[in-house]
């Protein structure tokens, strides 16, 4: 039985067919002009027949691109903050919160590594490490973890030891909430305020005490609502430092780590250690 004739489409079904997008462009197309996809997707270079280090190299990369969004919201915070719009710099920790979850998940393809998978392909890292990891350190910067050695790693490329030595001598991102609320008369120490800010920073009771008052106080205010924003970063900040922790002890144990670190030990001291200290402890006070 032949098939009918199909009667032609009405001029509102016609309108609504989809359109042929444009296929034809004289150079490379506008998303590879903004995303450089063929940048980003040519810059694996394994160094090993092991096909699991591919995975380890892609993961890596894609948590570097995690740090640099990160820093780009955590400056865009202590911006803020130094010009008292407390509200833009909620948003900008509202959405790193959700940048760091991101981050975090990147373990995934790696936290079930196991002794003799990564063995596989470890000494293509040779004295590789992600403690050499630049853009982490301007992180950890921004989080009022300083200390100017870790700027020596870096004396080999002047435009990244140049954007390192800018970092440490500028305020955190806690020095800046810390200085708001001086400004908003809460009774921060100016030993806190006037702080070498290239040290790194070490909790105080008075900073604790503001942190309590302020708790027990209205939990809707945007100061209130500025130290859960800290928290909720803080939080995830822990979570990654224990997650390349568990990572790590899965894959080498006890060993020595890639570029001569302590490996787990060393990562086993940095999650114990609270980010925005007051934050945590002016709880017990409440």
């Amino acid at each position: 039985m032949s098939q009918q004739a199909q009667p032609p489409a009405t001029a509102h079904e016609a309108a609504s067919e989809p359109e042929t997008p444009h296929l034809d462009f004289q150079g490379t197309t506008p998303y590879e002009d903004y995303v450089q996809a063929d940048v980003l997707t040519h810059l694996q270079h394994t160094l090993s027949d092991d096909p699991g280090e591919m995975v380890f190299l892609v993961t890596t990369q894609v948590m570097e691109l995690w740090f640099t969004v990160i820093v780009h919201e955590w400056e865009t915070a202590a911006k803020a903050l130094r010009e008292d719009r407390v509200p833009v710099a909620v948003a900008a920790l509202k959405r790193s919160v959700r940048e760091l979850e991101a981050l975090n998940a990147s373990w995934k393809p790696l936290g079930q590594l196991t002794p003799a998978q990564f063995n596989s392909y470890r000494s293509a890292l040779g004295e590789g490490s992600g403690f050499q990891s630049a853009m982490y350190r301007r992180m950890e910067f921004l989080l009022g973890d300083k200390s100017a050695s870790m700027l020596v790693p870096h004396r080999g490329a002047p435009r990244v030891h140049a954007e390192l030595e800018k970092a440490l001598h500028e305020p955190s991102l806690y020095d800046e909430v810390l200085r708001l609320l001086a400004r908003r008369g809460y009774a921060i120490p100016a030993s806190v305020v006037q702080r070498d800010v290239s040290g790194r920073y070490e909790p105080s009771p008075e900073v604790e005490a503001v942190w309590t008052d302020l708790y027990a106080g209205d939990e809707s205010s945007e100061l209130a609502r500025l130290g859960e924003a800290l928290t909720d970063v803080a939080e995830l900040v822990w979570r990654w430092r224990n997650d390349h922790l568990v990572a790590t002890r899965r894959a080498m144990g006890s060993k020595t780590g890639t570029g001569g670190s302590a490996g787990v030990a060393w990562l086993e001291k940095r999650a114990r250690k609270n980010v925005f200290p007051e934050l945590w402890t002016a709880r017990s006070h409440v």
